[in-house]
């Protein structure tokens, strides 16, 4: 599998520029370094962050990115012994802010795995998020994470980042909230770790939905 998520990796940075390759780099190494080593990634109070933000944002960046590599969202010059990387500062923070819903929802997954491992973690001297800030404020910060998801589509349909129809995702709140409850109520792996899954599943994909949708729109009239 990682072969052939190198070859792949390769192939689009042949179709592409070095830009893909620098951060597929960096994504690589994350991914590796999250689990291998004396002290994996995922064993510290920034699993979270790295997983969000690698996932979420990293995944989310590149797909656009390699899609319109030269709209000039970024680039990568390689001239002699110079090396100059551009960045539009403000389509990078359209793209940060529209990627949100994506980075919290998938750092939640993580979030509810410690919590819900949290003993287990301490017993194996395995010191995550939750150790550090506790189980209620873990399960505070779960929840915060979920509603802040649809705060960023409110945001970004304020900037003008995404249409008016993408504020339809608030209809799934309810089922969201539901799920919450449930996790709310006790962190156990085999009951309640489902709800991060469930919850990253009904966000993002009615985002992804929502996005077709206005897109369809926009080309139609």
């Amino acid at each position: 599998m990682f072969l052939i998520a190198t070859a792949l990796g390769v192939w689009l940075v042949v179709r592409t520029d070095l830009l893909v390759l620098l951060i597929g780099f960096a994504c690589f190494c994350i991914g590796i370094l999250y689990t291998f080593g004396p002290v994996p990634l995922s064993r510290m109070p920034l699993g979270e962050v790295f997983s969000g933000v690698t996932m979420g944002f990293g995944i989310f960046f590149l797909a656009i990115y390699m899609s319109a590599y030269d709209a000039g969202v970024a680039n990568l010059l390689w001239q002699g012994e110079w090396i100059d990387i551009r960045f539009n500062l403000l389509r990078i923070i359209e793209i940060g802010v529209v990627s949100l819903p994506c980075i919290f929802t998938i750092a939640n997954i993580m979030l509810a795995n410690n919590l819900c491992d949290l003993d287990e973690d301490i017993r194996n001297h395995r010191y995550t998020l939750p150790y550090y800030i506790g189980r209620k404020m873990g399960v505070l910060l779960f929840n915060t994470l979920y509603y802040a998801s649809f705060a960023a589509v409110v945001a970004a349909v304020i900037l003008r980042y995404l249409s008016p129809i993408m504020l339809l995702v608030l209809l799934v709140i309810p089922l969201v909230y539901r799920n919450l409850k449930k996790f709310n109520q006790e962190q156990v792996k085999s009951k309640t770790f489902v709800v991060a899954i469930k919850n990253f599943v009904l966000i993002n994909a009615s985002l992804a939905v929502l996005l077709a949708i206005s897109i369809l729109i926009k080309y139609l009239f």
